[in-house]
C-alpha cells in the first residue's frame, strides 16, 4: 500500500476545508440577497448589508462564549485532580510536546468512548473525555486520542468548526422564515404581478435557494468536519510518532460504542467519533468511517 505523508494529508485537508467554507458563505450571501430582491428590490443591497452585519455579530458572540455553552450542554465536569490525575498528566505532557498552553480538562460521565476539544484559541481551550474512554484505553491509545484533540486546538479547528456551525444555523433559520412567509402570502403580491417575468423568476430562485440551501450547507458541514478529522488524525500521528496507538483506539471504539450518547446534533461534530448513529449518516455524517481512518493511519 502506498505510504501517505501526514504533511501531505494535512495540506490536502486544509485546502479542501477552505474551499468548502467558501461554499457555505456563497450560499448564505446568495440566499439573503435573493430574499432582498423578492421583498424589496430597490433596497436589496441595503438589506444584504444589514444581514451581513447581524451575521458577524452573531458569529462574534458565538466565538467568545461558545465553549462554555458546549461544555454545559454535555454535562462536562472539571477533572478530579486526584482520581483523574492520569488524564491530566497525559494532557499536560502532550501540551508540552506541542508547545501549547495546557488546556483545561473535563470529564463526561458516560460509558461511551469519546472526547472533544473546544475553545476559541490555544490560550482558551478545553478537552473533555468520557469515563468510558478512560476505563477502556491503554496509555498509547489514550495519547493518540488526546493527541488528536490537541491537534484540533493547535490547528484552530475548533474555531473553524464553531464558525461553520453558526453559519449553517443561520442559513437554516433564514430559509425557514422565508419559506414560511411565502406560504403565508408574505411579500408584496401586487409588486410581483406588476414586475413582469423576472420577478416571478426571482421568487422561484428564492424558494429553491431557501429549500436547497440547508441541505447543501449541511452536506458542506459534513464534508468539512470529515476533512478536519483526517487532518487531526494525521497531526496526532505526527505528535505522538505512533499512528498505531490512535488506530488501535479507533478499533476499540468501533467495537464498543453503541452510538446512543445523549448529545445535541449541534455539537456532535466536535467529538472524536460520531456520538450518535442515524440512517442518514452516509450523507450527513460529520465523521469519516472509522474503517477509513484506521486504514489511512496504518498507511502512514
Amino acid at each position: 500500500m502506498e505510504k501517505i505523508s501526514f504533511y501531505d494529508q494535512m495540506e490536502r485537508n486544509k485546502r479542501d476545508s477552505i474551499l468548502l467554507i467558501l461554499v457555505v458563505f456563497v450560499f448564505l450571501i446568495a440566499l439573503i440577497f435573493t430574499i432582498g430582491l423578492v421583498y424589496s428590490p430597490e433596497s436589496s443591497f441595503f438589506f444584504l448589508t444589514i444581514a451581513v452585519v447581524i451575521t458577524l455579530i452573531h458569529i462574534f458572540v458565538s466565538y467568545n462564549y461558545g465553549d462554555s455553552i458546549v461544555l454545559r450542554s454535555v454535562n462536562a465536569r472539571p477533572a478530579d485532580e486526584r482520581k483523574e490525575i492520569y488524564l491530566i498528566n497525559t494532557v499536560e505532557g502532550l501540551a508540552i510536546a506541542t508547545g501549547l498552553p495546557a488546556p483545561k480538562v473535563y470529564v463526561i460521565d458516560s460509558p461511551e468512548m469519546n472526547a472533544f476539544a473546544t475553545g476559541k484559541d490555544p490560550q482558551h481551550a478545553s478537552i473533555a473525555v468520557t469515563t468510558g474512554l478512560l476505563q477502556k484505553l491503554n496509555r498509547s491509545e489514550l495519547e493518540g486520542v488526546i493527541g488528536h484533540e490537541m491537534s484540533h486546538i493547535r490547528n484552530y479547528d475548533i474555531r473553524f468548526a464553531t464558525l461553520v456551525a453558526v453559519l449553517i444555523g443561520l442559513v437554516a433559520i433564514i430559509s425557514n422564515i422565508f419559506v414560511r412567509s411565502m406560504w403565508l402570502g408574505g411579500g408584496n403580491r401586487d409588486e410581483r404581478r406588476g414586475g413582469g417575468g423576472w420577478v416571478v423568476l426571482v421568487v422561484i430562485i428564492g424558494i429553491l435557494l431557501a429549500v436547497l440551501a440547508p441541505v447543501f450547507t449541511r452536506l458542506a458541514q459534513a464534508m468539512i468536519s470529515r476533512r478536519r478529522e483526517y487532518l487531526a488524525d494525521a497531526s496526532s500521528a505526527e505528535l505522538t510518532r505512533n499512528p498505531e496507538g490512535l488506530a488501535s483506539a479507533l478499533e476499540k471504539i468501533r467495537n464498543v460504542n453503541t452510538g446512543k450518547m445523549q448529545v445535541s446534533e449541534a455539537v456532535s461534530h466536535l467529538f472524536f467519533v460520531d456520538p450518535t448513529k442515524s440512517a442518514l449518516d452516509s450523507l450527513f455524517a460529520t465523521h469519516p468511517p472509522i474503517e477509513k481512518r484506521i486504514k489511512v493511519l496504518r498507511s502512514m
